[in-house]
């Protein structure tokens, strides 16, 4: 009876100290589940627990439902949680060399090879007190949708007159510095309501998703060429990144990198069929032309370009990094 105890107090306190062992994490993301970005996100949940079996897992608590998209950077910054899957541009003030990603011609395979991500990851670590896990589902571009047919003027240049224009800050630099527009600046969630009820007729929004969230019920034409890249990431709290074990690292770092490079090729095949299918069941498109094609393209560049260096300029390591950034985020 003796030995019996023993042998059951013995795996009673190995099974206590595996558990111990375990380093787990607290994640949320900035999207509904429905959204096809959110479901990328919780594909690498998966793969993470899969992978991390008794050594780390990821616990996701939800979404804006549960920590408003706007307040996920700060509260992962502030350890209210240990992750967030989030668009950079939410704590563009904190880290303003995330438009590096957003004026981006490329995706996260390029950025990865060539050092770019992780010279981001130490800028996010500097600035913000979060480790810069990975650039996921990059490479999407933008284009820009409306209600109505949109207009050019005689130099064939697209026309804001009579837009009532949904932008965040994503889009902000290009459609107030180069369109000209005042947009209304409204969170994911609410630009459904605002569709339908005509606060706004046209909005900026990737090349992936518009079924997703229904919003293709109202826009009807879509502006070529196309523009940015999505800056959806994961960011880990430095201090949580740093009291995981090396195996939770390794694990997490290797699985990041890898669904960087499986979510840009599946987004990019995904993206050309979304597309087919919106001009299949009537979106119609509006393609700018010659010369003001590519002054619209170069204008959503040029403009977020001038937005980083502008707030880079105010934080005291100025514009460092910031010819480097360009160079390894541009396939130039």
């Amino acid at each position: 009876m003796k030995k019996v105890t023993l042998t059951l107090g013995m795996l009673t306190a190995l099974a206590s100290a595996q558990a111990l062992a375990l380093d787990e994490i607290t994640a949320v993301h900035a999207f509904p589940p429905s959204l096809i970005y959110t479901q990328s996100f919780l594909e690498f949940v998966d793969k993470v627990n899969e992978r991390g079996e008794g050594v780390v897992q990821i616990n996701v608590r939800g979404g804006p439902e549960v920590i408003g998209l706007s307040e996920q950077p700060d509260a992962v910054r502030n350890g209210v949680v240990d992750m967030a899957y989030t668009a950079a541009s939410f704590y563009a003030g904190t880290v303003p060399e995330r438009d590096a990603m957003v004026a981006s011609n490329t995706n996260a395979i390029f950025a990865r090879e060539n050092g770019g991500i992780d010279l981001l990851n130490e800028i996010h670590q500097e600035k913000m007190g979060t480790y810069y896990l990975g650039w996921f589902d990059s490479g999407v571009s933008y284009n820009f949708y409306t209600i109505e047919e949109p207009s050019v003027d005689a130099d064939g240049n697209l026309s804001v007159s009579g837009l009532r224009l949904r932008s965040n800050p994503v889009y902000d630099a290009f459609f107030q510095d180069y369109l000209g527009a005042q947009p209304i600046s409204l969170p994911t969630t609410d630009v459904y309501a605002a569709l339908e009820r005509s606060v706004v007729n046209a909005t900026g929004w990737t090349q992936i998703g518009l079924k997703d969230l229904n919003w293709d019920r109202f826009l009807n034409y879509r502006v070529d060429p196309a523009f940015f890249s999505t800056d959806m990431g994961v960011i880990v709290n430095l201090d949580k990144w740093n009291q995981l074990s090396e195996e939770s690292q390794q694990i997490l770092q290797e699985v990041a990198i890898e669904h960087e490079r499986e979510s840009a090729e599946k987004l990019a095949e995904l993206a050309e069929e979304q597309q087919a299918q919106l001009e299949a069941d009537g979106m119609q498109v509006v393609t700018l032309e010659g010369e003001a094609a590519q002054r619209f393209s170069d204008a959503a560049r040029d403009a977020t370009w001038e937005r980083m260096r502008r707030q880079m300029e105010r934080h005291p390591s100025g514009l460092e990094h910031y010819d480097t950034l360009i160079e390894k985020f541009n396939d130039l």
